[in-house]
């Protein structure tokens, strides 16, 4: 656990020639981060951590050594290891000479932070290998968050605001299209968090795209701009039933693209108490009036060189 062939680091007790191997001090800083030795640390409650995310490149040092030192150690491990792949670009790994790193923080100025989250976690299963792609981002960008959900979102609430004065209508008779498209987002919880759970974080979206493309099928069947003139009643509870959809979406995706999520809830009139996944077990009160919709995920245009 210790090296003499350098005399950076910090020096073993009674030893000077020593100094500690850095995989052997630095991996101690889980425990000393939440207050160990002392157990009665507020932050000691951290420890065991649920799930260590790391590199595949040091998963040997996880998984192998810190073990073996917290076993000796008899300290309580972690309860697991999750080691991710790298990325690449355009197929290329990434270096200095090639000139092809990326800089997150300027793609996030370009892209838009959440847009940038959302591609990183839905291009690629998690713990792969991944390439990134900029014609993935832009397609990514227009195609699931502009067209798919941004579009959703839009057309519903502007027929909110149109057609029923802004105001949050009542959840009406339902038929059974209503009802299959409700059970689909009540369902959403209990799948995503098993999805989550095992780390499958790319499954977990794809659970929430294909709700995303159920509700966009289905303003397209019900066509509530059409029941305006023939059945404004009917046109209400549909225009309710996507509400709920959206709310469910929105309120699954939170963790994926927090900042634009809480944006698209304030839309929906959902107050800041009713935004946990156990909430969605309680309907929005009819009633109440949405704020002016505006658009959340504008289309990427990729200016000419």
């Amino acid at each position: 656990v210790s090296r003499t062939s350098f005399k950076w680091g910090v020096p073993v007790p009674n030893d000077p020639d020593h100094v500690m191997y850095v995989w052997f001090d630095a991996l101690a800083n889980y425990l000393t981060a939440v207050g160990y030795p002392d157990l009665n640390d507020p932050r000691a409650k951290f420890w065991p951590a649920d799930v260590h995310i790391v590199g595949k490149e040091i998963a040997r040092f996880h998984c192998v050594y810190w073990p073996a030192f917290l076993m000796a150690a008899g300290i309580d491990l972690p309860k697991s290891v999750f080691a991710h792949g790298w990325w690449t670009v355009e197929g290329e790994k990434m270096s200095k000479s090639l000139g092809n790193v990326l800089d997150p923080k300027a793609l996030a100025d370009e892209f838009g932070l959440d847009a940038l989250r959302f591609f990183l976690m839905r291009e690629v299963p998690f713990g792969g290998d991944s390439n990134f792609s900029r014609r993935s981002m832009i397609t990514r960008t227009n195609v699931e968050l502009a067209n798919d959900l941004g579009n959703l979102c839009q057309r519903t609430l502007s027929q909110v605001a149109r057609n029923l004065g802004g105001v949050l209508p009542e959840r009406g008779t339902l038929t059974e299209d209503d009802q299959a498209m409700l059970a689909m987002v009540t369902l959403l919880p209990t799948i995503m968090c098993e999805q989550i759970e095992r780390k499958a974080i790319t499954d977990a979206l794809e659970e929430v795209w294909k709700v995303i493309r159920a509700a966009n099928s289905y303003i397209d069947r019900q066509a509530p701009w059409a029941l305006k003139k023939t059945d404004p009643e009917r046109m209400a509870d549909v225009l309710r039933v996507l509400v709920d959809m959206i709310r469910g979406i929105a309120t699954m995706l939170q963790p994926y693209m927090p900042n634009t999520m809480d944006r698209m809830l304030t839309q929906l009139g959902v107050q800041e108490d009713e935004r946990t996944f156990a909430a969605l077990e309680t309907p929005l009160p009819a009633g109440r009036t949405l704020p002016k919709p505006e658009g959340l995920f504008p289309r990427f245009v990729e200016e000419e060189a």
